[in-house]
């Protein structure tokens, strides 16, 4: 997963603090706002507060897009799409156009249902990228376990 150079550069990276800050915040909004867009769908109720979460949302991923892109500089030399990255950049580059077509439907004046269904859309995406980077994460825990035991041992 990573070198012990790479780690080393993982861990003095300020973004990696922020990264771990943000996750967890963009989480628990995605699942509020999920909440809200599924009983806007549901119901046709709550499109007002339903959209705010969206926003929030939205503004959550590109911050997250935008602090992860300098960590994977700080770590792996490239802003995005580094080989070591590669499946959870492209993940997040799908997630990140699905969340933007919010805009598009918005700008085509789109009905709430369709903008609100675009956005279930998006955050299905999300949902499989998010579960890709807890998989690397605990693929790195390991891996970090498995490095300390062995320099205990040796």
């Amino acid at each position: 997963m990573y070198t012990p150079e790479q780690l080393e550069r993982r861990n003095q990276s300020p973004w990696t603090r922020v990264q771990f800050i943000l996750a967890p915040i963009q989480f628990l909004v995605f699942l509020v706002s999920f909440g809200l867009v599924v009983n806007y769908l549901w119901t046709e109720q709550g499109y007002l507060a339903a959209t705010i979460s969206v926003w929030i949302k939205i503004a959550l991923i590109w911050a997250l897009t935008i602090t992860g892109m300098l960590w994977e500089k700080d770590v792996y030399g490239h802003y995005f799409m580094a080989k070591e990255f590669f499946w959870e950049d492209f993940g997040n580059l799908i997630a990140i156009l699905t969340h933007n077509a919010y805009f598009v439907a918005q700008w085509f004046h789109a009905s709430p249902r369709v903008v609100m269904t675009v956005m279930l859309f998006a955050y299905i995406t999300y949902l499989f990228n998010a579960a890709q980077f807890i998989v690397k994460g605990i693929r790195s825990s390991r891996e970090r376990r498995a490095m300390l035991n062995q320099s205990a041992t040796s």
